[in-house]
């Protein structure tokens, strides 16, 4: 094996932590993927596929964690009206990003997958935090299995924000629900099952409408990185079911504007060459 070779695998190793660490935190996993990618060399279109798909081994954490649950909705979706009303509130709250995704997302790509308008959703994304964890929380939703389909749509169409690179995926699912009156334990599990439907059908998107970039010589990269970030979001999942027993989003707000903002000083004085 090359240096090259090693170099690349070194890479994948990377982007599977970064995407791992970062995909249920409200810090957006996107947004640092395309950073990351940035500095790795790992930006051209099969990179940014790659950054996309690897999401799914991150989904995977959730169904193992969540894997009784899952378990209880397939067997009982015939039958158990509580599993059918659980399902119901995923394909509901899933839609709205769907649709506009389809819609709209080659040109989201075009315009904003790159460093500083990620940069700039970092910035607002944070500031958006720090004004939610400000306000009282009036809670009408202490847990996932209280919500109507009404809740979930709220959440949807707040998720759908999250097609703005930078914005969080989760951060905007969580604070969304937080400031539609679910419990910040309410918000956070559902986001976290919500993911399951929506990087599935991401990485299933990108990976089958660009799969004339990929050859069988690609699977072990595609399965390493899917791995990594599989381990990395197991242990970030169950870290953060207890930060948030007591603590609120207040210091990721902070470190969101923080990275936005050296990521945009650093291209501003031309000490990383971003756009290039």
């Amino acid at each position: 094996m090359s240096a090259m070779d090693y170099l690349i695998w070194i890479k994948v190793v990377i982007l599977g932590v970064v995407e791992g660490l970062t995909e249920f935190l409200p810090v957006s996993s996107t947004g640092h993927l395309i950073i990351a990618g940035q500095l790795l060399g790992f930006n051209d279109e099969k990179g940014q596929i790659f950054l996309i798909v690897i999401q799914t081994g991150a989904m995977l954490a959730i169904v193992w964690e969540y894997r009784v649950k899952f378990a209880a909705l397939l067997m009982g979706i015939t039958r158990d009206r509580k599993a059918q009303q659980f399902a119901v509130n995923l394909a509901v709250a899933f839609l709205p990003a769907a649709v506009l995704g389809l819609t709209f997302g080659k040109y989201i790509k075009a315009a904003l997958f790159k460093p500083v308008p990620v940069a700039i959703a970092f910035i607002v994304g944070g500031i958006i935090i720090l004004w939610a964890e400000r306000r009282a929380h009036a809670i009408s939703v202490q847990s996932v299995d209280d919500m109507t389909w009404k809740d979930a749509l709220k959440v949807g169409c707040a998720q759908a924000f999250a097609l703005i690179p930078g914005t969080s995926r989760s951060g905007a699912t969580i604070i969304g629900g937080l400031l539609f009156g679910l419990s910040r334990r309410a918000a956070t599990e559902f986001s976290f099952f919500l993911a399951v439907p929506t990087l599935i059908a991401a990485g299933a998107y990108d990976l089958f409408k660009h799969r004339a970039l990929f050859d069988v010589g690609d699977i072990g990269v595609f399965a390493v990185g899917m791995a990594v970030s599989f381990g990395a979001a197991f242990l970030c999942v169950r870290w953060l079911l207890r930060y948030i027993a007591n603590h609120d989003f207040t210091p990721f707000a902070w470190y969101r504007i923080a990275f936005g903002a050296a990521v945009l000083l650093t291209s501003y004085y031309g000490v990383v060459s971003w756009e290039a």
